[in-house]
C-alpha cells in the first residue's frame, strides 16, 4: 500500500510553528556558526558590477544578512517563521519579506544572487522543481544561486518537528539543471574532514545568460 503524499500546507505550517517555537534557542545555537566559505562561494561567482542585490532565502534570525549587509550589498531577506522575521529585522536593519517557500511573490530578473543556506531542504521533492523555478526568475540573466542542505539518499519526511528533504549530490544536480541552471562548484562540510563527517552539501549554481 503506497503512503499518500504529505499535504503541503500542513508540511509548511509544522516545520514554522516549530521554528517559531524554538526561535531564541535556534538563535543561539546558530549565531556563531562560520559559514564565510559559503557567502564567499555565492559572492565570487557574481560577475555583475557591485554592490550586489542578495536575497537571503530563509535567512532566520538574520546571521548572514549582517554579513552581506556588512560588506556593502543591498541584502534582503525572506523567511517565512515569524519571529525569525522579526528578529532579522531588528539584527540586520535590512529588509526581510516575511513569505513560505511554497507561496513565494518574488520580482522577475531582480536579484544578482539568492543565497539559500540550510533553507531549500524543507521544500519537498514534488514542489521542488516550482519552487526553483521561481528562484531562478528571480534572478538576473548571469545571477548566482548558492545552496546548502543536508544530505542523505533522497528520503523526505519528518525529523524532529520539522519536514526534510534530504539529496545526495546526484538527485540535486537533477533538480537543479531540469531548472535551467547551470553547475559552477560543489563541495561538502564542514571542510577538512573524513567524507562521512561532512553532512552538508554546498553547491553553486548560474542562471544562463540568454
Amino acid at each position: 500500500m503506497t503512503t499518500p503524499p504529505e499535504d503541503p500546507s500542513r508540511i509548511v505550517d509544522l516545520t514554522l510553528q516549530h521554528y517559531n517555537q524554538r526561535a531564541q534557542e535556534f538563535r543561539a545555537g546558530t549565531q556563531a556558526h562560520d559559514v564565510s566559505q559559503n557567502i564567499d562561494a555565492l559572492l565570487r561567482h557574481i560577475e555583475s558590477r557591485p554592490p550586489y542585490r542578495i536575497l537571503d532565502f530563509g535567512c532566520g534570525p538574520g546571521r548572514d544578512l549582517r554579513t552581506f549587509a556588512a560588506l556593502g550589498h543591498q541584502a534582503t531577506g525572506l523567511e517565512g517563521a515569524a519571529q525569525f522575521v522579526s528578529m532579522a529585522r531588528v539584527d540586520s536593519g535590512c529588509e526581510v519579506w516575511q513569505q513560505d517557500f511554497l507561496q513565494l511573490e518574488l520580482p522577475d530578473e531582480y536579484f544578482d544572487g539568492v543565497y539559500a543556506n540550510a533553507s531549500l531542504f524543507h521544500v519537498p521533492g514534488r514542489e521542488l522543481p516550482r519552487v526553483l523555478g521561481q528562484l531562478r526568475a528571480t534572478l538576473k540573466n548571469g545571477g548566482v544561486l548558492f545552496s546548502s542542505n543536508p544530505r542523505g539518499d533522497n528520503e523526505e519526511g519528518w525529523n524532529r518537528g520539522r519536514y526534510g528533504a534530504y539529496h545526495d549530490l546526484e538527485a540535486w544536480r537533477g533538480y537543479l539543471t531540469r531548472a535551467g541552471f547551470i553547475e559552477l562548484e560543489h563541495y561538502y562540510r564542514p571542510a577538512g574532514l573524513p567524507f562521512e563527517q561532512q553532512p552538508w552539501l554546498a553547491s553553486v549554481w548560474r542562471r544562463p545568460a540568454p
